[in-house]
């Protein structure tokens, strides 16, 4: 750039550009509708990153079922990558391993959020809720265990930066997004039949707050016994309800494109 032009520039325009990541988005739509036919549908999205955050979900350092502590342990390295990828470009991450919240009482990233508690959290949108394509009646463990309290954290493989925050609680975590500017919400962790879909901070309330949610479809996994309906692998069960929610509340994303469009070069 000629330098007489460049020192004539405004400030505004010398500033740097807003990074904006173009994912490739997965969803289901039913053409006729009452036919019970659903077409996968991919298309192509614009999230800017100021206006993004991503969100995990109960990725805890142990759960009653040894099978899912298994699968969170593979998952939690792969997770903690994006997270440094997304806040290299500014993203927040927000922390939310429920009912584990004495062990984070004093870091500064969960007395942040406190100052968000009291606030009560609006009743949204009333959205269609059909019953999930799997049974999870009996806690959906496939390694036969029972259940007890085996949570006390975070899984430690996810570091928690000091920009990021922590809270379970979608009463504190709406009204932060909501003061951000903060309207799509990249969500992961477990599990996808459960936590994921039902706590007050994940897929269903924000999505009926107006929230854009989108579930990261390769880090997250669902409490399915083979043994219970409809028979199928665990694979395959938790692949079921990523495809119901991919029908009824939110489209789905690979972890490998959010990591491209953040390390794609703005020039």
């Amino acid at each position: 750039m000629n330098r007489r032009l460049f020192l004539a520039l405004p400030a505004a325009a010398l500033a740097a550009p807003e990074r904006t990541l173009q994912l490739k988005l997965r969803s289901r739509v039913e053409v006729f509708k009452g036919s019970g036919i659903w077409q996968e549908v991919a298309l192509t999205r614009e999230f800017p990153v100021s206006s993004t955050a991503m969100l995990v979900c109960d990725m805890w350092d142990k759960h009653w079922c040894s099978g899912a502590t298994i699968r969170v342990a593979a998952m939690a390295p792969r997770m903690a990558a994006l997270h440094a990828d997304a806040r290299k470009q500014g993203m927040l991450i927000v922390h939310a391993p429920s009912d584990v919240m004495d062990f984070y009482q004093d870091s500064p990233q969960r007395k942040f959020m406190e100052k968000y508690s009291g606030q009560p959290l609006e009743k949204g949108l009333a959205l269609e809720d059909p019953p999930l394509p799997i049974d999870d009646t009996r806690g959906g463990c496939d390694t036969g265990d029972s259940f007890y309290k085996a949570w006390s954290r975070q899984h430690p493989a996810i570091p928690i930066a000091q920009q990021d925050v922590i809270s379970d609680k979608g009463a504190e975590i709406y009204p932060l997004l909501k003061s951000r500017g903060i309207t799509n919400l990249l969500v992961m962790g477990v599990h996808t039949n459960m936590c994921v879909l039902n706590r007050t901070f994940a897929i269903k309330q924000m999505t009926k707050l107006g929230m854009h949610c989108v579930l990261v479809r390769d880090m997250t996994d669902a409490m399915y016994d083979p043994k219970q309906k409809p028979y199928v692998s665990h694979e395959q069960g938790t692949q079921l309800v990523i495809e119901h929610i991919e029908k009824y509340w939110c489209p789905s994303v690979l972890s490998a494109d959010i990591t491209a469009a953040l390390r794609q070069r703005l020039f």
